[in-house]
């Protein structure tokens, strides 16, 4: 697997371009083109972030231009479109996710980069608004970075991996592009398995587990030493395939072993799959991936999982 086409959509403000490191890392390590895309509002305000927005085709062709020629200047091929959301737009006006996810397919686009911010529309690239709506919409991976305070980009680095996993082979989708990374940027994976406590044990099994807490963290232990074994597997194949990969199981609430390890282990990207659900439908789901982007400051990669 390889990132060959990167869309990279932009609104026109600072925390937008945040975004860009990452495309342009990404592109150099793999030889990839970017396609830098703005998709005319409808009714788009006159300011975003404190700046003039992007409201006219040739303002936002001049643009995209000028980071089209940042990005040349750097060694990365970029091509620009503007589109208008009118094409993609739903009853109830311009759909941005729709337009995003219809400009990846249609330029063959194998990866999103998008920043999170803001709150709405394109000015809100969100995790449970436009980034994961456009998962919904799409199969294309999404890369979610986030920007330092004021807007400013953070440098992008991906010397170490955390591919969070459980066993299931949904959840193993977020591998071939992890070892992709890894290998076109010279990283090291960690692939992590969280097992709950007796005490943290969420969904069906929760009942049960606070009913008959000492049978319950029997069980858990059984399955920390089915996960330990799995990920040992793993991690047997992609050292066989020249990867530097280690395994890691941790116990406790999914989103915090999870955050409190990228920071001991300095994890510089996470790669996960999602269902690519939005809105209400994630936040009752308990997604893990809805609540890491929330709550990570890192790089999250998403990769939509092949039954949703």
């Amino acid at each position: 697997m390889r990132f060959a086409h990167l869309l990279v959509p932009l609104d026109g403000s600072r925390l937008a371009e945040a975004a860009l490191p990452a495309a342009l890392a990404l592109a150099r390590w793999f030889g990839a083109q970017v396609t830098l895309l703005h998709v005319l509002e409808r009714t788009a305000p006159t300011h975003v972030h404190g700046e003039p927005h992007l409201r006219a085709r040739d303002e936002a062709l001049a643009y995209l231009t000028a980071h089209a020629r940042w990005l040349a200047a750097e060694g990365v091929a970029a091509q620009v479109h503007v589109d208008a959301a009118g094409a993609h737009a739903g009853p109830s006006g311009a759909d941005i996710a729709a337009s995003i996810a219809a400009e990846a397919a249609a330029h063959g686009a194998d990866l999103i980069v998008l920043c999170t911010h803001g709150s709405g529309g394109l000015r809100g690239l969100l995790f449970g608004r436009v980034a994961q709506q456009v998962l919904a919409r799409g199969r294309v991976p999404v890369l979610l970075v986030r920007p330092h305070a004021a807007g400013r980009a953070r440098p992008f680095r991906c010397r170490r991996v955390l591919v969070p996993l459980d066993g299931s082979e949904t959840a193993e989708g977020a591998l071939a592009p992890a070892a992709a990374l890894a290998r076109a940027a010279g990283a090291s994976l960690l692939l992590m398995w969280v097992v709950p406590t007796a005490a943290t044990v969420s969904g069906d099994r929760g009942p049960a587990a606070r009913l008959m807490p000492t049978a319950a963290a029997a069980l858990l232990e059984d399955e920390a030493a089915q996960a330990r074994a799995y990920l040992d597997g793993l991690v047997a194949t992609l050292r066989g395939d020249g990867l530097d990969a280690r395994a890691q199981v941790e116990r406790g609430d999914p989103v915090a072993a999870l955050m409190a390890a990228a920071a001991r282990e300095e994890i510089d990207l996470i790669v996960m799959t999602t269902h690519g659900r939005s809105g209400l439908a994630a936040v009752w789901a308990g997604s893990v991936a809805s609540r890491l982007v929330a709550q990570s400051p890192l790089p999250v990669l998403l990769v939509r999982t092949p039954s949703s």
